[in-house]
């Protein structure tokens, strides 16, 4: 198992950074296990799978958690207001980070992830391919 810890900085986009950095790596799945630091803005969808809200205000990362590869993403945050209510949802870009994003990823062996049309769902889903060892 491979583990890269990394930070990303004032003004990144949150999830255009993390999927730039699995397709550069090639990283055919990981989870990422960490996410801590702070945004300016944030954009999340919730459960419906259809309202993204934008919320413009500082914002703590108390969570980011789900999976990662150089083919798919599927993360979930948590965010905290400074009157430290908690609210989350689907990561979305457009998520900025502000002073500090700090990252942990955990790089998954002999596995690899890749979408398929689920028509029961309507949604692009997770497939899970376990790769043979020689």
């Amino acid at each position: 198992m491979k583990t890269y810890c990394f930070r990303l900085r004032r003004g990144d986009d949150l999830l255009e950074k993390l999927e730039e950095f699995a397709r550069e790596r090639r990283i055919p799945a990981a989870a990422v296990v960490s996410g801590v630091g702070c945004v300016t803005r944030a954009r999340i969808r919730d459960a419906s799978g259809v309202t993204v809200r934008t919320l413009d205000e500082p914002l703590e990362i108390v969570s980011l958690m789900g999976t990662l590869s150089e083919r798919r993403t599927h993360l979930h945050i948590s965010l905290s207001r400074e009157d430290l209510t908690t609210l989350g949802g689907h990561l979305m870009a457009g998520c900025i980070v502000n002073t500090t994003a700090e990252i942990v990823v955990l790089e998954l062996p002999d596995v690899r992830f890749d979408t398929e049309f689920d028509p029961e769902t309507g949604y692009d889903e997770l497939v899970i391919r376990q790769e043979e060892q020689p």
